[in-house]
């Protein structure tokens, strides 16, 4: 075998062993930050967990923080990318007519569905979401980034579904939406408990399968109750 192949084969075992190294490092920390948090996880914690030496972990993050964004975005890029494409298909086959609970299955099933097919490393990142979305200091900031495009898309959708609704109230009706979905996804335990077994934290196919139906009829009863006549144009 020529020299220069060869060694463009071991350049390219290396750079899979980085690549593949690098994956065990974020499945492993995005395990870690679910269950105990940005604060409660050390680059020691996730390093001994992955079987490397912790100096390992500063050759490829500068430091804890740059490695939670890191696997924070690894998700949102994917989870974000297929809910838009959702919507951009839902409103391209309605030709421009949306319907609320269209537009809001096309945004909640199509996540929904990941958290369903993808297991528990999938389930690990909703989790890890909902800690996101609940820490104002600076978690607000990484779902701005990541997700504003893709809810404003959904806003934007909604508007046409309900043209006669105050633009407030569509606002609030996607923050008790967003407040749902990460409450679910955070997997708490406490719809176990509260429904004596009945219902399971884990069992996000029934959560699909009410969800968008449920939040819909919250729509059209805030926009249908606080619309009222309008005042004819002078």
């Amino acid at each position: 075998m020529p020299a220069n192949v060869s060694a463009r084969r071991k350049r390219t075992t290396k750079a899979e062993q980085r690549a593949e190294t690098v994956e065990q490092i974020l499945d492993t920390a995005e395990h870690l930050f679910s269950k105990h948090g940005l604060y409660g996880v050390t680059l020691k914690d996730v390093a001994k967990r992955v079987g490397v030496h912790h100096t390992l972990m500063n050759y490829y993050f500068s430091d804890k923080k740059s490695l939670f964004d890191k696997v924070f975005a690894r998700r949102a890029v994917a989870t974000s990318t297929r809910r838009m494409r959702a919507l951009d298909d839902y409103d391209a086959a309605t030709k421009g007519k949306p319907t609320v609970e269209g537009a809001l299955r096309a945004f909640l099933d199509t996540d929904l569905d990941l958290y369903i097919q993808g297991g528990e490393s999938w389930k690990n990142y909703g989790a890890l979401a909902a800690q996101v979305a609940n820490t104002p200091e600076w978690g607000a900031q990484l779902m701005d980034k990541h997700f504003d495009p893709v809810v404003l898309r959904l806003i934007g959708l909604l508007k046409r579904a309900l043209p006669e609704c105050a633009e407030v109230d569509i606002f609030w009706g996607y923050h008790f939406v967003s407040g749902a979905l990460l409450l679910t996804l955070a997997r708490t335990g406490r719809i176990d408990k509260l429904s004596g077994g009945i219902c399971n934290s884990d069992d996000f196919a029934a959560v699909k399968e009410r969800m968008a139906a449920f939040m819909a009829a919250g729509f059209n009863a805030i926009c249908k109750q606080r619309s009222g006549p309008r005042r004819p144009k002078s």
